[in-house]
Parts: structure tokens; C-alpha cells; sequence
């Protein structure tokens, strides 16, 4: 009876079932790799022939020097204020002639404005009254001086009293203070000439305005013919770029970092590839309430005009070196449990490991805690060993 019931099967239903036993035993053989197991003690073991291996690439821990009480800040270059001069109307009067433009490099005492002026007149009349004044004095001083020594000559001879002589000598005091008195008047009356750069003689009556300060004539406020009687306003703006100042907004919990006198180190956006070097001259006493910044101002020489007004930059700062581990910034990986890396403890073995670091710099990330120089570290494929 089993014979029978046996060759009554089909022959394609054997065939379906001998291949489906045969499918089972192949996909158990070949199960997929599982993750990295992780031990009781944290580390991660792939197994020899883990095709993950060879996306894991390691690197030893360096040594680095770094910054010791390092500060960075945004900076801007602005114009010494001890260096910068705003040329003014010294009188009243018409603008004759503007003698420099926009840009131009002028030198102390160059005459940069000329003015016609009333004012030139009344310094001149000024100063020829006094003269006349004053000959007019020396003339009565002479005069009282005669008086007197007859006076005296009379009182001798007995041919004049005493009050004669009192009076005379009186006479002599009050022509010697007049004398005094004209003496300064001469003297107001010439300094007034000078500062209008006039001479007594009123050989020239026009005023010469000078530049104050050696420079560059930054700005120009006025045009020839121009009357002007406002000598509060600017005619235009000399500054001495020689030397710039470099400002810096210096957060308020970094202040302490930095003091007078110290040198720093200045980045420019226009001169990425060169970092040049000032010193802080002054340290702002307040505190920006919107900002919580302190200002901070550096003085940068500026010999070939480079640096100019309105350029940014930053400023860094430090108080020596010190040698602490280094990782590439790829090797540290951020985590709920903040940062880590991962230590190769032996072929196919790694450990996740918590690590104190600072700011990447030049592409590396110095380490204050967690490992140590010569250590191997996890460059690439960290991902691939597992996260928080």
C-alpha cells in the first residue's frame, strides 16, 4: 500500500520539495554579519574577517603646541584719534582758493585753504595803531625822563620846590606803565597776525589756512568761493596713517585675558596669509550693556599705508605655549554624553572613550583629558562602530 501511495505523487512535487530543503540549509549557512559586540568593559570587537575593517582607519595621537589662555575676537581698523586733525576757519571770509584734493599727502604747515577776510584788515589796522600808540609813549617816557632830571636840577639850585620834583617823578611812573601797556598791545596785536599768518607790514592780506598735522586729507567740506562765517565747522579732515588703531569688542567673561602693553596677534580679511603683530594701548572702563563687550584698542604701525580705515580682522592673544594630545577633528565624535573618541586597544578591538578638548585648530583638536600621545585613535569609519 505505501508503494502505491508513494508512486502516486507527482514527480514535480518531490522536485519543489527536495529544492526547498536544499534553500533552507544554503540562507542559514549564510547569515548576515552582526554588529561589533560590545564586552561588559565598553569596547567593540569586530572579528578578523569583517568586511568593516577596511573602512576603519586609525592614527597615532600627536603632540601639539597650544595657546595658553587663548582669546580671539572680531577686530576693525580705525583711525588713531591722537593722529587725526580737523582743519578749521580761522576768521571769518570767502574760500579764494582749495589748494589740496581728496587723498592727497600733505606735510605740517602746508597751506591747504586761502581766504579773503575782513578780520586780515582789522589785524593789520590792529596792529599799526598799536605801533603808533606805542612811538606816541616812548615819546612822552622820554619827555617825563627830561622833566624830571630838571626838576631835580631846579630843586638842587633851590629854584624849585619839592612838589615840582614829586610831580615830575609821578609823571615818569605813569609814562613808563603807558609804556608797558603798549608793549603788550604791540605784542596781541602781532600774535594776532601770526596765528592769521599775516605779516606787520601788510605785505599780504590774505589768510593762509595750514595743514596742523603731517598726513592724508581724508575729507573735504568746502569749495573755493564758499563765504563762510561758521569757524566751528570742518573745512576738512587730516589723519596720520602711520600708525592705526586696531579695535576690538572683547567679551566680557575674556577681558581678564588681556591687559596693556601686551602684544597681540592681528588677522586681516584683505591679508589672509599674513598675521602681523601690535600692541594694546588702551583698555575701555565700561562694559557695552547691549553687547557686554569691552573694547579694546591695539596700535598697529602702518608704514606703506596698507592698513586701511574700515578693514576687519581679528586679534589673538595668548600667554605662552604648551604641549598638550591632539587628534584630527575627524577622530572626535559628538554624542548625548558629549564629545569621544575611539582607542584601538588591539586589532578588531575598540573602546569609546570621553575626552576634555578645545577648539579645533590647523585641522587638529587638542585634548585636555581622555587620552594620551601615542595612543591610536579612530580616524575614519567612527560611525560605523556604533554611537550613544
Amino acid at each position: 500500500m505505501r508503494r502505491q501511495a508513494l508512486s502516486l505523487i507527482p514527480a514535480g512535487v518531490l522536485i519543489l520539495g527536495m529544492w526547498g530543503c536544499g534553500r533552507s540549509e544554503t540562507t542559514a549557512g549564510a547569515a548576515p554579519e552582526r554588529p561589533p559586540e560590545a564586552a561588559a568593559n565598553g569596547r567593540f570587537v569586530l572579528p578578523p574577517d569583517s568586511p568593516k575593517l577596511r573602512q576603519i582607519r586609525t592614527a597615532a595621537v600627536e603632540t601639539r603646541q597650544i595657546p595658553v589662555d587663548a582669546l580671539t575676537a572680531p577686530a576693525v581698523v580705525e583711525i588713531d584719534p591722537n593722529r587725526l586733525s580737523r582743519v578749521m576757519m580761522p576768521v571769518p571770509g570767502r574760500v579764494r582758493r582749495v589748494m589740496v584734493r581728496l587723498g592727497d599727502a600733505v606735510v605740517l604747515g602746508q597751506p591747504v585753504v586761502i581766504l579773503e577776510s575782513p578780520e586780515a584788515d582789522a589785524a593789520i589796522s590792529s596792529m599799526s595803531q598799536a605801533h603808533a600808540r606805542q612811538r606816541q609813549r616812548l615819546s612822552a617816557l622820554a619827555k617825563a625822563e627830561k622833566d624830571l632830571a630838571r626838576a631835580k636840577l631846579l630843586f638842587e639850585n633851590r629854584a624849585a620846590a619839592m612838589k615840582d620834583v614829586i610831580n615830575a617823578d609821578n609823571d615818569l611812573v605813569q609814562a613808563q606803565s603807558d609804556v608797558q601797556t603798549g608793549q603788550a598791545e604791540e605784542e596781541a596785536a602781532k600774535k594776532r597776525l601770526e596765528l592769521l599768518g599775516l605779516k606787520p607790514d601788510g605785505s599780504e592780506r590774505e589768510v593762509t589756512v595750514r595743514a596742523p598735522i603731517s598726513g592724508r586729507v581724508l575729507e573735504i567740506a568746502v569749495a573755493a568761493g564758499e563765504y563762510r562765517t561758521d569757524t566751528a565747522a570742518s573745512l576738512m579732515t587730516v589723519a596720520d596713517l602711520g600708525t592705526v588703531w586696531i579695535t576690538s569688542n572683547v567679551p566680557e567673561g575674556s577681558i581678564r585675558l588681556v591687559h596693556t602693553s601686551e602684544p597681540v596677534e592681528i588677522v586681516l580679511v584683505a591679508y589672509p596669509n599674513e598675521t602681523f603683530r601690535g600692541r594694546v594701548t588702551r583698555i575701555a572702563d565700561t562694559v557695552d550693556s547691549g553687547t557686554r563687550t569691552v573694547k579694546v584698542h591695539a596700535e598697529l604701525p602702518n608704514p606703506r599705508g596698507r592698513f586701511r580705515p574700515g578693514m576687519f580682522g581679528s586679534i589673538h592673544h595668548s600667554h605662552g605655549l604648551r604641549s598638550v594630545p591632539a587628534v584630527p577633528a575627524a577622530a572626535v565624535v559628538q554624542g548625548a554624553r558629549g564629545p569621544a573618541v575611539y582607542l584601538e586597544r588591539a586589532p578588531g578591538v575598540f573602546e569609546r572613550v570621553a575626552v576634555a578638548v578645545e577648539e579645533s585648530r590647523n585641522g587638529f583638536i587638542p585634548v585636555l583629558a581622555g587620552v594620551q600621545a601615542g595612543e591610536r585613535v579612530v580616524v575614519e569609519g567612527a560611525l560605523l562602530l556604533g554611537g550613544d
